[in-house]
C-alpha cells in the first residue's frame, strides 16, 4: 500500500489484486472478490483517507498508522493492511501439494507434520468467535505459532512477523459457503501461496 499524490493531497490507493477477479474460482467466486475486494477492502481505504486527511498522519506510511493510531483510524488502517496481506496469501493453484524448503521443515518441527499444522490452523479459524483473522506468525523468539486476532487486530502491532492469514469475517466467505466456515477454511488451504508464506519467513 503506497501513498500517492492526488490533487496535491496524499492518499492511499487500493493495490491491484495479484490475479484476475475470477482466478480463484471455484474456491472463491468472482462475485465474492467483487464484494470483498471491490467494496469492503476499497471501503476501508476510502474511510482511512478521509480520517487522516489534514492530520499529522496524512503523510505517514500504512504501517506507521497501524502501529501508532487508535479508534477508527486504527481499525480502518489495520483492515487495509490485513486485506493487502490476505490477497497475497492466495494464488491460483497455489495450495497444490505442500510447502517446501525451510518452511516445510519448520512446520513439521513445530506441529509434527504439515497435515497437523493444517488441522491446528483450521481449528483456530473455525473456533474463532465472531469476526477476525487467523494467522501463522513467527514470534520474536523465532517460534511458529497459530493465533487468532479479533476484528481488525493485526500482528504487526507486536514483535511477531505474520507469515499467513485467513480472513474469517463472514463477508470473506458467505456468498460461496454461507455459514460453513470449516468448508471455507479447507478450500482456502487449497489455494495458499506457499512461496509468499516462505518469503515472509526469511529474515
Amino acid at each position: 500500500m503506497q501513498l500517492v499524490k492526488s490533487g496535491g493531497a496524499a492518499e492511499f490507493q487500493i493495490p491491484d489484486l495479484p490475479y484476475p477477479m475470477d482466478a480463484l474460482e471455484p474456491v472463491l467466486s468472482r462475485e465474492t472478490l467483487e464484494y470483498h475486494y471491490g467494496a469492503h477492502h476499497l471501503g476501508y481505504v476510502e474511510k482511512l483517507n478521509g480520517l487522516v486527511a489534514g492530520t499529522r498522519l496524512e503523510h505517514a506510511t500504512l504501517e506507521q498508522i497501524v502501529r501508532t493510531s487508535t479508534g477508527a483510524v486504527y481499525n480502518n488502517a489495520a483492515q487495509v493492511w490485513n486485506h493487502d496481506f490476505y490477497w497475497d496469501c492466495m494464488a491460483p493453484q497455489g495450495g497444490r501439494g505442500a510447502p517446501a524448503g525451510d518452511l516445510a521443515t519448520r512446520l513439521t518441527s513445530t506441529f509434527g507434520s504439515f497435515e497437523s499444522f493444517k488441522e491446528v490452523f483450521k481449528r483456530h479459524a473455525v473456533q474463532k468467535f465472531g469476526s477476525g483473522w487467523t494467522w501463522l506468525v513467527k514470534t520474536g523468539d523465532g517460534l511458529l505459532v497459530v493465533r487468532n486476532t479479533d476484528d481488525a487486530d493485526t500482528p504487526i502491532r507486536t514483535s511477531e512477523t505474520p507469515l499467513l492469514c485467513c480472513d474469517v469475517w463472514e463477508h470473506a466467505y458467505y456468498i460461496d459457503y454461507r455459514n460453513d466456515r470449516a468448508k471455507y477454511v479447507d478450500a482456502f488451504m487449497s489455494i495458499v501461496n506457499w512461496k509468499f508464506v516462505e518469503g515472509n519467513l526469511k529474515p
